[in-house]
């Protein structure tokens, strides 16, 4: 049995005789260049030189880099499909070509890996208005001794490679190479690499870069260069005659805890099968992005939602399993640990770090879970009462399989379900989701937030009722309740005025804050916003608020009804509004100023990034 690390080692030493330089990994997350939040393909961080742009380690490079493909995340669960995955790479940046790549590719799989020459199939280009027939490609594969009816000829979908959605990006027809995972046709008359039965399996391809996409078609680059990828993960399984990916060692422990704590065997399948290959996924990404060179944490935006819903999808599944979510911990240190620790050296020096994080995603959402899960299922429930009265009554009636919009944006606004977690699990009990109800729910909401500023029932200094003012509306009331925890149960707001571009906050208090008061309070109001918090509305009398603590400012004369916006137990006020719907869509919070405004008085200038 070839280990993971075996191979890694196999590839960089087998390429590295070739004159090829390790260049090592690279970050996960994009830099913003191609337009993608993660990398994707090995790649995609040498698009500058394989441009035309000269490399500091020359000509010939390898490396294996990690990547992360984020738009199947439904079908993890599968036996082959994963979030994070590595790609064995090597590059030629107008160095060799065709020739010497094909004879590589052959020798690495024939003399190294030890494949049979007689049963590897190759796939080229067929040629069409933008690139001519790759014939050249199928003359070397013949000559080093693959059986010419085993080479392919296929279309632009299977054998060429571009960045999908990018322009101003290099690409090119590429070779795939195929093996059988069994000698034993399936009883077709051609058992071949098109055969739906699935017996031969892509090893890996050689990207022959020799144009750059444009928005008009499709330019020769100056350079032509050799991008090969070979997948990790499917090699290391294909090697060792799995057909699934969770069964090599780069899972095994990790499938292993899971067994362990949840009493559960993965080779029974089933539903426990699915929920481990999942949390075990999930978890490896998260782990990588977390502690990654330039790492992310949960958020509701960009690449931080991806984790966060990564995250969140793994810690339902736990509870599938029968697991608390802290096992996503467990599993955590296994790949730390075990698996990744001497080729991603970073983890082991932030272990503690990503599983602090893992802990405080966990906990921010089991609360969540549970109270959105009880809700999801009495709006389940609701439809199938539905649906059995309405079969009583007409024996035609056609069963209603769809969740309203009203109710999929009541489980966001309320109970914080994202609604393609309430998607999934809709789909999981055989119901889909009103999609465009709930975006007209949610712009129903907003619409409503806005004509009551245009009646005047909002106040409290806010320049305009835009998504930023509203924002920062809120994380008034978060700063508010920081300082009265921070520097004293005594201090009040004072004033404020609010923009698009910053709040500003006048509070009683005698002196200037120290550097280190004003660090805890914005550490105190970011850990909130982390924490994901409904923000509830609630109108009641004016004394029962009062009896209940909640905080009225500037000592407004209030009516005998009194509009109240609640952050948790952290912050509970009187106000107006307008606020957003949860703490998590606030961003980082950061105190530019902080400096006297009258005797008694100081202000406190912030912004959110």
């Amino acid at each position: 049995m070839i280990t993971s690390k075996e191979l890694r080692n196999k590839w960089l030493k087998f390429y590295e005789g070739k004159g090829h330089v390790n260049i090592g990994a690279v970050s996960l997350i994009g830099d913003g260049t191609t337009g993608v939040m993660f990398n994707v393909a090995g790649m995609q961080p040498l698009m500058p030189y394989l441009l035309g742009q000269p490399h500091p380690a020359g000509r010939r490079l390898c490396n294996v880099q990690g990547c992360v493909r984020t738009v199947d995340i439904e079908s993890v669960g599968d036996a082959t499909h994963f979030t994070f995955f590595e790609m064995m790479g090597n590059w030629s940046l107008g160095d060799y070509f065709k020739k010497e790549k094909t004879a590589w590719s052959f020798e690495l799989l024939t003399e190294v890996f030890g494949l049979d020459k007689d049963k590897i199939c190759s796939t080229v280009f067929a040629g069409n208005e933008s690139a001519p027939r790759d014939d050249e490609t199928a003359e070397l594969l013949v000559k080093l001794g693959i059986k010419r009816e085993n080479i392919f000829y296929l279309d632009k979908s299977n054998n060429w490679w571009e960045l999908e959605g990018t322009v101003g990006t290099p690409c090119g027809p590429d070779n795939e190479w195929f093996y059988p995972l069994t000698d034993k046709e399936c009883g077709r008359e051609h058992c071949d690499i098109n055969c739906p039965c699935g017996r031969y399996v892509e090893i890996g391809n050689d990207v022959y870069m020799q144009y750059k996409k444009t928005a008009e078609g499709y330019v020769p680059l100056e350079n032509k260069n050799v991008d090969t990828g070979f997948g990790l993960d499917r090699m290391l399984a294909f090697l060792n005659g799995l057909t699934d990916g969770y069964k090599t060692d780069l899972f095994s422990g990790a499938i292993a805890c899971l067994e362990r704590l949840s009493g559960k065997k993965y080779d029974d399948g089933g539903d426990a099968q699915k929920a481990m290959r999942i949390i075990a996924d999930h978890t490896r990404t998260a782990v990588m992005l977390i502690g990654d060179v330039n790492g992310i944490l949960p958020s509701n935006t960009g690449a931080g939602y991806i984790l966060r819903r990564l995250m969140r999808r793994a810690i339902r599944y736990c509870r599938a399993l029968g697991v608390a979510g802290s096992a996503m911990q467990d599993v955590a240190k296994v790949f730390i640990d075990e698996v990744y620790g001497e080729a991603y050296p970073l983890l082991p020096e932030k272990k503690g770090y990503i599983l602090e994080e893992i802990a405080r995603e966990t906990e921010r959402f089991e609360a969540t879970l549970e109270k959105g899960t009880k809700e999801f299922e009495k709006t389940i429930s609701g439809l199938e009462r539905k649906n059995e009265f309405m079969a009583k009554q007409d024996a035609a009636y056609v069963k209603d399989t769809k969740i309203g919009g009203k109710a999929a944006f009541r489980l966001y606004d309320t109970y914080g379900f994202p609604l393609e977690l309430t998607v999934e699990m809709a789909a999981e009990r055989g119901y889909t989701v009103d999609e465009a109800g709930f975006a007209e729910a949610f712009k129903e909401h907003q619409e409503k937030s806005h004509a009551q500023v245009s009646a005047g029932e909002f106040k409290g200094g806010l320049a305009d009722t835009s998504v930023a003012t509203t924002r920062l509306h809120t994380a008034t009331h978060l700063l508010n309740a920081a300082l009265k925890q921070v520097l004293s149960p005594d201090v009040n707001q004072k004033g404020s005025n609010i923009t698009p571009e910053r709040l500003r906050f006048d509070f009683n208090f005698a002196r200037p804050m120290t550097r280190e008061e004003i660090g805890a309070v914005e550490d105190l109001v970011n850990e909130k916003i982390k924490e994901d918090i409904p923000v509830v509305f609630e109108e009641m009398p004016y004394e029962r608020a009062r009896e209940e603590g909640i905080v009225g400012v500037f000592d407004n004369k209030y009516g005998d009804v009194v509009k109240t916006y609640s952050i948790g137990t952290f912050s509970r006020e009187m106000c107006g509004g307008p606020h957003a719907a949860r703490t998590g869509e606030l961003g980082h919070f950061k105190i530019v100023k902080e400096q006297s405004s009258a005797s008694g008085i100081r202000r406190i200038k912030a912004v959110l990034e």
